[in-house]
């Protein structure tokens, strides 16, 4: 058990409680063992079974308090699970929405769809097992061992030794079996990783006519987790064997011990019985503990990737709230108007510490209500510029100032209330129409949707709709097409009024006749707003007041469309290949 598991809201009281009720528990165990050897011993003795009522009683006293007691410890572990579980998965989905698409992608989908849904399910599993085992296995026996050495001080040392025999041959078989469920687990992310994208693939891989022979490879995927899978469940086995096989040779060898005495007469059958009763008592809390193991470790190994994802983005956090410019970013006025300006200084970005720079030196200005382009060739930085700008990104280098004040992060809820971001796929949610177009203003009122939905071209798809705006749409809903969706992503932006827009690659999986009856709905609501479309498709660049043009990371050139062309230099070029290409389409 590791201390995050210790570490959500009331797991004192929780641990305060448990350690109660096992004390109790472990003390009913010894009642239990009392009753059933007397009655046994006096029976044998030759008593009648009617003067035995006092011992009986004792027993299923005792025995009635140990089931009370498993119980209610089953009960609040669970509750605590529950709460953990729950506030897990409240840090993570927040974490993932803090940092946005790109936390999403160096994880991968399938994996974080795994992390919310499985990962949490088995981490509560976990929970709920390991916190009553591990305070039953360090009050459970002591308590045991030390009634026994009352009793007999010799079956006391035989208990006492036996058991750290048990303890490190179980550790050995514990880090055997951890090596195997983490293996196990790795296959599993990737065969998790690799049917969502088979599944966003699919129809993709039809067209190609490659479906068939994708089908292979899915094989080959699925084999390696169940080679996995299987090792893992052999060394589980093999495991609770071994464990049980060597508590009864314990066992066995205090009985052996016991019973010589008995013949040589050093001591009387009450005592014995009562050890030998107790004896599979002491070893049982270390039992279950290894029994659980196997079963509870994939949720070990869920919780430490989950903490991991939450803890990429809080070093983030941390770094960014260790700046000394922190207070002034609390005290920045972050509402965007016609006389704002943000501007970057030598910033610069790397995924990673000794790899490449994605952004390298930026040195850039916006100011008040215009429309910038950013264009580049795949790889130049646009999206990661866009993603630094809606505050998904932290900068590895350089100053951020916004209306003249050095803040460090555009992570600030208040920045990102100014933002609307309209991605090359928009992410639509198993709800209404209605209640996706309102995404950034949910309280928006019926006839302010309608609204939206008529300026973003819409309205003739909603007329089409059986249920019209309530009709459901998203995973699992009427399915739409690129371009209707991209029109859900823009009523958003019609109804939200925001005075920011980050458009990242937009139009870039549909088709040219699309994009261009699109680009007619879209044109006004890029009017008196700070609008940044990161594209590649030129013909935007006539309706930018600015254009960004980025080579390697780095900004190759800015001007408007015309002093670009004037120049002749980089974007000169890429206009004259892709007009040629045109030309020759």
């Amino acid at each position: 058990m590791d201390k995050h598991t210790l570490g959500f809201k009331g797991s004192k009281l929780v641990v305060a409680v448990i350690v109660l009720l096992t004390f109790i528990h472990s003390v009913s165990i010894l009642y239990i063992a009392i009753g059933l050897a007397e009655t046994i011993s006096s029976l044998f003795a030759g008593q009648a079974l009617q003067e035995q009522v006092d011992s009986i009683a004792k027993f299923l006293l005792a025995f009635f308090i140990r089931q009370l007691t498993a119980l209610l410890m089953q009960k609040i572990a669970y509750r605590y699970a529950e709460t953990a579980g729950r506030e897990l998965r409240k840090q993570l989905v927040s974490k993932l929405f803090q940092f946005g698409p790109r936390l999403v992608q160096s994880e991968g989908t399938g994996n974080v769809v795994t992390l919310v849904l499985d990962g949490i399910a088995q981490f509560r599993t976990y929970v709920e097992l390991i916190i009553p085992r591990m305070i039953g296995t360090a009050i459970t026996p002591i308590i045991v061992l030390g009634y026994v050495c009352w009793l007999d001080p010799v079956a006391a040392i035989i208990l006492a030794v036996t058991m750290p025999i048990l303890i490190v041959f179980m550790i050995l078989l514990g880090l055997a079996t951890k090596t195997h469920m983490g293996r196990q687990w790795k296959s599993y992310r990737l065969l998790s990783n690799h049917f969502v994208d088979s599944l966003r693939g699919l129809e993709t891989l039809k067209v190609l006519g490659q479906s068939k022979a994708h089908s292979d490879t899915i094989e080959r995927v699925s084999d390696s987790y169940r080679s996995a899978t299987i090792k893992t469940l052999r060394m589980a086995f093999l495991s609770s064997f071994a464990l049980d096989f060597f508590t009864t040779l314990s066992v066995a060898m205090v009985a052996v011990n016991l019973g010589l005495r008995l013949i040589e007469g050093d001591t009387v059958l009450y005592p014995a019985l009562l050890i030998l009763i107790l004896a599979p008592e002491y070893f049982l809390p270390i039992r279950m503990v290894g029994a659980d193991y196997h079963a509870t470790l994939k949720g070990k190994e869920a919780g430490k990737a989950i903490r991991a994802v939450i803890e990429k983005g809080e070093a983030e956090a941390v770094k960014l709230a260790s700046s000394p410019s922190a207070h002034a970013a609390e005290q920045a006025k972050w509402t965007w108007t016609k006389d704002s300006t943000l501007t970057l200084k030598e910033v610069g970005l790397k995924h990673e510490a000794e790899g490449p720079a994605s952004l390298d030196d930026i040195h850039l200005t916006l100011r008040g209500m215009k429309k910038v382009g950013v264009i580049g060739a795949s790889g130049a930085g646009k999206s990661t510029l866009i993603d630094i700008l809606g505050g998904f990104l932290a900068p590895s280098s350089g100053d951020v100032l916004l209306n003249g004040e050095s803040i460090k992060r555009l992570t600030e809820e208040g920045w990102r209330q100014q933002l609307t971001y309209i991605p090359q796929q928009p992410y639509l949610y198993n709800s209404s129409l209605a209640d996706n177009v309102r995404f950034y203003t949910p309280d928006a009122s019926e006839e302010d949707v309608k609204q939206a939905i008529a300026a973003a071209g819409l309205d003739q798809v909603v007329a089409r709709l059986p249920q019209g705006m309530d009709e459901v749409i998203g995973n699992g809903g009427r399915s739409l097409s690129g371009g209707q969706e991209q029109r859900v992503a823009l009523a958003r932006a019609f109804l939200s009024k925001r005075p920011i827009m980050l458009l990242d690659e937009p139009t870039a999986h549909l088709d040219i006749e699309t994009e261009y009856e699109l680009k007619e709905t879209m044109l006004p609501l890029l009017e008196n707003k700070l609008v940044l479309m990161a594209t590649h498709r030129l013909h935007w660049m006539m309706e930018m007041d600015w254009v960004i043009v980025l080579e390697h990371g780095r900004i190759a050139e800015t001007g408007t469309h015309e002093e670009l062309l004037e120049r002749k230099g980089l974007y000169y070029e890429m206009m004259r290949m892709q007009m040629e290409g045109v030309d020759e389409g």
